[in-house]
């Protein structure tokens, strides 16, 4: 019996291979997986199981670790200093919200669908392949992204617990462009340290993150308390040089939104709890409570901590790099140690912020290694830590590559465009599998719906931005909104459910996940122009990589019968076959 040769084997079969990509396109862009296959045929490619250890505490401790961190840490400073002044506050909650939304459709994905491949793996079974190898690139990219920032972050309050400033730790290499130039050693060095961590054992990580959770929660309560006591409320309103802006909004309505996305980095910790649905005992229970609730803390801290920021500086005066720490350096009256207690609160949060993102990107590269569409290297689980250990070596060594020489600027917009990107996906799938069942209902009305709401919220979104009379545009954004929620009314009204839930599902379907997809393409458009450029040339690689090796790859798993042809795919019986056994003959 012969079986079917793969496409790498030799470069001939790779060039025939090539000949034949629009037939292999059209076979397996669209083939969709099921959540059976998902938690049973796929999850074995990884050879040992991940031990399931998690509890409820451990994914609300996760959440809490993985989001508080690189959110205030990180981006407050810039969002505060450059969009949103003291209404960054604000900037946090409408951020919070449309986490919150989103958090809600990854629940119920996680609990019908237990797996480690998160939001690449959703998509597998609702829009196909395709889409979710794009997702599932964009998610690599803005963990490894997002961890670089994070790490390099962790440099400035390092050095301000130790009294160095962060540019004498950094090398500057003349030769090289600007946001490129900067070598931080330690960056690399906590991040091959927690790469060590997360392979050794998820238990052992989780009870790591706890106790540093609990230690960087102490140093949070102290800096709001110290903020609201120690700080002015003037300062949210009066600017230190009178020729700039002042008041709670000086940048307007449209300075805290582009804030908003800016911060939205903050949020990311909640996506890499649902990629530990595998390790989790009692899924139904426990992904709902540590999702959902560790995104409503997190919320309630951030704005609290933007609020105490605000009060200590006038908004023109906070520091970027390191807001809250410089707060308090060189002040007298004794208040420069507080400065340095700063320091060791925020450096605890981003050690935890990069276990948590750091388990996260790990367990998504093993399931995207387990559908075939990248080498099956990846998705090896090791038989005695029960961990992805290749993969998360792999992207523990790019991270660090990524630190070692890449500055924040460049790092943030592009993890916030990918980010809201994924969460925009997510939402249209969670609408998609609720009201289509492949077989037996129609797809049309419910991709009518989806598309119609998104262009309904792109023109919204570009109204707001580019309409300058504030009449014209006010009209204009109400007819808008009332289109919206006619949309929404309309498709509620005529298109049944094909499919509820048997755990645990989104409430008031259709409109939390619509919601959730108009802030997020509303975020999108806050976004300045390089920011899509450079999402645009990566997911143009990305469409490279899927063209030239990954559908290939899909396809000789096909033939072998390593994974199947599933409903709803385009059933192309292609010249390809037929052409192979002439070659043959």
């Amino acid at each position: 019996m012969d079986t079917h040769a793969s496409s790498f084997s030799t470069p001939r079969a790779y060039l025939r291979a090539l000949s034949h990509t629009p037939t292999r396109f059209a076979r397996r862009a669209i083939s969709l997986s099921t959540s059976y296959q998902e938690m049973s045929q796929v999850r074995a490619r990884s050879g040992s199981d991940m031990r399931k250890t998690l509890r409820w505490y451990d994914l609300l401790a996760f959440g809490i670790g993985g989001m508080v961190g690189a959110g205030v840490f990180v981006t407050t400073g810039r969002a505060t200093r450059q969009y949103a002044g003291p209404a960054v506050v604000l900037s946090y909650a409408i951020a919070g919200l449309c986490a919150l939304l989103s958090a809600f459709c990854y629940t119920e994905f996680a609990v019908d669908m237990p797996v480690a491949g998160g939001a690449f793996s959703y998509l597998r079974v609702t829009f196909g392949e395709f889409a979710a190898f794009l997702t599932g690139a964009n998610l690599i990219m803005e963990y490894v992204m997002s961890n670089a920032a994070v790490a390099r972050s962790f440099t400035a309050y390092f050095g301000t617990v130790i009294g160095v400033s962060s540019a004498k730790w950094r090398l500057t290499v003349p030769h090289l462009p600007n946001g490129f130039n900067q070598i931080d050693i330690v960056a690399v060095a906590v991040v091959l340290l927690v790469t060590f961590v997360i392979c050794y054992s998820t238990r052992e990580s989780s009870v790591l993150n706890m106790i540093l959770t609990a230690l960087h929660l102490i140093f949070i309560v102290f800096i709001i308390v110290i903020g609201f006591t120690r700080g002015s409320w003037k300062n949210f309103t009066q600017p230190s040089n009178p020729e700039n802006a002042s008041g709670f909004f000086p940048y307007g309505a449209s300075g805290v939104f582009n804030g908003a996305a800016m911060v939205y980095l903050s949020y990311i910790g909640y996506d890499a709890v649902s990629t530990l649905a595998e390790e989790v005992k009692n899924p139904v229970k426990d992904i709902p409570i540590g999702v959902s609730g560790s995104v409503i803390m997190v919320t309630v801290l951030y704005c609290l901590m933007a609020a105490s920021m605000s009060m200590l500086l006038p908004y023109d005066m906070i520091d970027t790099e390191a807001p809250f720490s410089a707060a308090f350096s060189g002040k007298s009256e004794g208040w420069g140690w507080v400065s340095q207690v700063i320091g060791v609160g925020a450096s605890f949060g981003i050690l935890t912020s990069l276990l948590v993102s750091m388990l996260g990107q790990a367990r998504y590269m093993c399931v995207i290694g387990r559908s075939n569409v990248v080498p099956t290297w990846f998705a090896r689980v090791h038989p005695k830590t029960n961990t992805p250990i290749n993969a998360s070596v792999f992207l523990g060594i790019f991270t660090a590559a990524l630190a070692l020489f890449t500055d924040l600027d460049v790092l943030l917009n592009l993890v916030s465009i990918g980010t809201l990107f994924v969460f925009y996906m997510v939402a249209n799938a969670v609408i998609y599998r609720r009201y289509v069942a492949i077989g037996t209902t129609k797809q049309w009305p419910t991709l009518s719906f989806l598309c119609s709401f998104s262009l309904t919220s792109i023109m919204f979104t570009f109204i707001w931005k580019f309409v300058p009379n504030e009449r014209v545009k006010a009209g204009l954004l109400s007819a808008c909104a009332v289109i919206a929620i006619a949309i929404i009314q309309l498709f509620h009204c005529m298109v049944p459910q094909a499919m509820k839930p048997e755990f645990w599902g989104v409430p008031l379907m259709p409109w939390i996940p619509s919601i959730s997809i108009f802030l997020n393409v509303f975020l999108l458009g806050s976004l300045d122009g390089p920011s899509y450029v450079r999402f645009g040339f990566f997911s143009a690689v990305a469409v490279l990589v899927y063209v030239f090796y990954s559908v290939h790859a899909s396809y000789d798993a096909e033939e072998d019968g390593s994974i199947g042809q599933k409903n709803g795919e385009i059933h192309v019986q292609s010249k390809e076959s037929e052409e192979d056994q002439c070659f043959k003959v």
